[in-house]
């Protein structure tokens, strides 16, 4: 009697872009352009990388943002955060036409309580 250990996954390839860097860091259905760092002065950093995953592109964003050591103000920090990526998911967003016909917005974290 034989068993198989690892299934068999089969995904569909998808040709390099223009934009994706062609090495290790595309995979088979997945294609990724060179990371953009911002670092402003505030000791925070951003990376911007442009993937395409399938059909569609994405921007994928890692942040690192310093926050106060007290409780109280560091929850008002990730407050603002929250706010503020709302409001930039939804202005890009908005530049897409189409993209938020039909749908309800979601609320963010913690926003039912008008923190």
């Amino acid at each position: 009697m034989s068993t198989r250990t690892m299934a068999r996954i089969h995904r569909a390839s998808t040709e390099h872009t223009d934009w994706c860097v062609r090495d290790h860091t595309c995979g088979i259905d997945t294609h990724r352009g060179r990371p953009i760092t911002i670092a402003p002065d505030t000791g925070g950093r951003a990376i911007v990388t442009r993937v395409r995953a399938g059909d569609r592109d994405y921007a994928e964003i890692t942040m690192r943002v310093p926050l106060h050591r007290t409780d109280s103000l560091a929850g008002k920090q990730l407050n603002a955060l929250l706010w503020h990526l709302r409001s930039l998911l939804a202005a890009v967003a908005a530049l897409r036409p189409g993209t938020l016909t039909g749908r309800t917005a979601r609320r963010a974290i913690d926003s039912r309580r008008g923190a």
